[in-house]
């Protein structure tokens, strides 16, 4: 993978990574509970079912990418199509009256495999993965190496983007639960969504 294919790769990973999904609510879930430091057996929990699911997207798309163009051409605007739609859904989102909870402390065991079942059965990272990975894999050259690249890269910008959100939540939840700045979230990770789809749909592949 070229450096100009994986600096791409890594906006279009920070991208779906800051847009919030199960593992984001999961995360922050967590952070507003129990601090960052006590969130990490969790957002490490979301790491392995993702690596899972990488491994798994990983394996089957081998032989497609090696033998048709037009089966790459459906994959990659579908999944254009489905980021535009995420976005639309998220911005017109209803806001929450309230994520916190008073059930009693869950042991950070518990949390880490719960976080993996989370992502694990995340159908909107399977198709994130399957839109992205496509479009960055060169035909002629080695899947293997470059499977990996991409799965260290997503798996480490995730990470990070996860520590984030545990440190909001556990500072400003109050800040962020408010209607008015759950819309404005709504709305500005709406338009991440569909950056994301605008970027997918231009990148072409080596």
């Amino acid at each position: 993978m070229s450096l100009a294919a994986w600096l791409t790769f890594l906006v279009a990973a920070v991208l779906i990574s800051v847009s919030p999904g199960a593992g984001a609510i999961n995360t922050m879930s967590n952070g507003m509970r129990y601090g960052v430091r006590r969130s990490l057996p969790a957002i490490m929990g979301l790491q392995l079912g993702f690596g899972i699911q990488i491994l798994l997207v990983g394996a089957g798309l081998g032989a497609i990418i090696a033998s048709s163009n037009i089966a790459l051409s459906v994959i990659k605007w579908l999944g254009v199509a489905y980021l535009i739609w995420l976005g639309i859904s998220k911005w017109r989102e209803p806001v929450m009256e309230s994520m916190d909870d008073d059930r009693q402390p869950v042991s950070g065991h518990k949390r880490f495999w719960n976080a993996v079942f989370v992502n694990l059965t995340n159908p909107k990272a399977t198709v994130f993965l399957v839109a992205l990975f496509p479009q960055f894999l060169v035909a002629d050259a080695p899947h293997g190496p470059q499977l990996i690249t991409m799965g260290v890269t997503l798996i480490l910008v995730d990470c990070l983007v996860m520590l984030g959100y545990a440190l909001l939540a556990s500072q400003l939840f109050r800040f962020m639960t408010t209607a008015r700045r759950q819309r404005q979230m709504n709305r500005v990770f709406g338009g991440l969504f569909v950056t994301a789809a605008v970027a997918l749909a231009s990148f072409k592949r080596a």
